[in-house]
């Protein structure tokens, strides 16, 4: 088993819920092995609140979630992403940066639960079920032998994980 740790960028057009609810979860389940962040390609800047709730009610820590965007991440003294993950199809079909250290990428679409429309529970649902998704396919990445998989063998794997659904 390798030492490495992984960088791991997820992104979705407003980063205030897919990408927020990737970045908490691999972040705890990663254990240290993964390092997650976030962003948008127009973020909206503020988290939504299903968002925090449905985190925080599933125990993950919610105090340093925030909407930014992804030049953040594109720019010198950036940390170099080893994994980008789009989340959302809109950010999948947009023109991204050129990436430091030409890290894999993978389109993994999860439904947008901020356009669920309902009361409070109806939403709250949509919102524990994107969670319960996100967190499905995350256990999958981290089962991987990452490090022994060469380069294309992993992009095929994280791709085809994001074409299975749950």
């Amino acid at each position: 088993m390798s030492d490495k740790s992984y960088n791991v960028l997820f992104i979705c057009t407003g980063n205030s819920a897919r990408s927020i609810i990737a970045e908490a979860v691999l972040n705890k389940l990663g254990d240290g092995r993964f390092h997650a962040f976030s962003a948008g390609s127009h973020p909206r800047g503020s988290v939504h609140p299903m968002t925090l709730r449905v985190l925080a009610e599933q125990g993950y820590e919610t105090a340093a979630l925030r909407s930014k965007g992804w030049d953040e991440f594109a720019g010198p003294g950036a940390p170099t992403m080893d994994f980008i993950f789009t989340v959302c199809d809109k950010a999948a079909g947009e023109g991204c940066p050129a990436w430091p250290g030409q890290p894999i990428t993978a389109h993994w679409g999860f439904a947008d639960p901020a356009a669920v429309e309902g009361d409070d529970a109806q939403q709250h649902r949509a919102f524990a079920q994107v969670e319960f998704e996100i967190a499905t396919r995350l256990r999958h990445l981290m089962s991987l032998p990452i490090a022994s998989l060469d380069r294309l063998s992993l992009q095929n794997e994280l791709r085809a994980l994001g074409v299975a659904r749950g």
